[in-house]
């Protein structure tokens, strides 16, 4: 259905084909001409391959050799394991819309990606949506599976047109809508290459709200980094590594009972930090 707006310019476009009249606010804006950019998917889903491949340097006959990178690597896992079950369905419906092309809705004034996907060999329906706010997109995604719920706003955000930053609020599941996690990124799209992302826990009630993880890459030896923080511990946990030779070092005060980073070499063994 044309819109009044749309029918009153058309109206106006032809009665005055030969003037220089034209009503004000006929013209096309220029945000119906494309469809904002999709985040990346390095500012929705973290990382964890790079740090838990071991390179087979791991040998089962000596796991003492490997306290400082096995410790961190643990950390890390605890994550991985926690995201990869709450975020299975939102990973699975943000990763399908990179495969599709979005449609203007000009009655919304927001641009619209519907599709449909697969999460654990389950069929759902996605629709994203992306609305153009000044030098902001806001972003919203709704799901459907089957008859079981409709449209159900899994996640929401924002980012900047310019694609270095932005954030993300997941929710927990249709059956428990509460705020669940928090993503901010950002990425520096000058000639240094740098980007990170953190998931903090947002969860009303939770003995770990205010936990995060927090990864991302730097101009360093150590060019990778996990920071992750127990907020039931008040305890902040640092690892640095680099992503080529695999040495690294880990910084926890609960756990070693000092500030001191602890360190391993490029097989992933123990040795006294440089």
């Amino acid at each position: 259905m044309k819109t009044l707006r749309h029918f009153l310019c058309t109206a106006a476009i032809v009665g005055f084909a030969s003037s220089s009249i034209l009503i004000s606010g006929c013209k096309k804006n220029k945000d119906e001409n494309k469809a904002p950019a999709i985040p990346p998917q390095s500012g929705f889903v973290m990382s964890f391959n790079d740090f838990s491949n071991s390179g087979g340097r791991v040998k089962s006959t000596s796991v003492a050799a490997f306290q400082n990178w096995g410790y961190s690597y643990l950390n890390v896992a605890a994550w991985n394991v926690m995201l990869t079950v709450q975020m299975a369905v939102p990973v699975a419906s943000f990763a399908e819309a990179f495969n599709h092309a979005a449609v203007y809705h000009p009655d919304a004034a927001n641009w619209t990606w519907s599709y449909n996907f697969n999460a654990n060999n389950i069929p759902y329906e996605a629709e994203l949506t992306g609305a153009i706010v000044a030098d902001s997109v806001l972003w919203q995604m709704r799901i459907t599976k089957g008859t079981e719920y409709a449209k159900f706003l899994w996640y929401y955000g924002s980012s900047d047109i310019a694609q270095t930053g932005g954030y993300w609020i997941l929710k927990e599941n249709p059956s428990n809508s509460n705020n669940l996690i928090r993503i901010d990124w950002n990425k520096k799209t000058n000639a240094i290459a740098t980007a990170d992302i953190r998931y903090t826990n947002i969860k009303p009630g939770s003995s770990d709200r205010g936990s995060y993880i927090f990864a991302g890459t730097e101009v360093t030896n150590f060019d990778r980094f996990y920071h992750i923080y127990s907020s039931s511990l008040a305890n902040l946990t640092e690892i640095e590594w680099s992503s080529t030779l695999k040495n690294g070092h880990v910084k926890d005060p609960h756990h070693y009972t000092d500030t001191n980073f602890h360190c391993w070499d490029t097989n992933l063994i123990d040795i006294v930090c440089p």
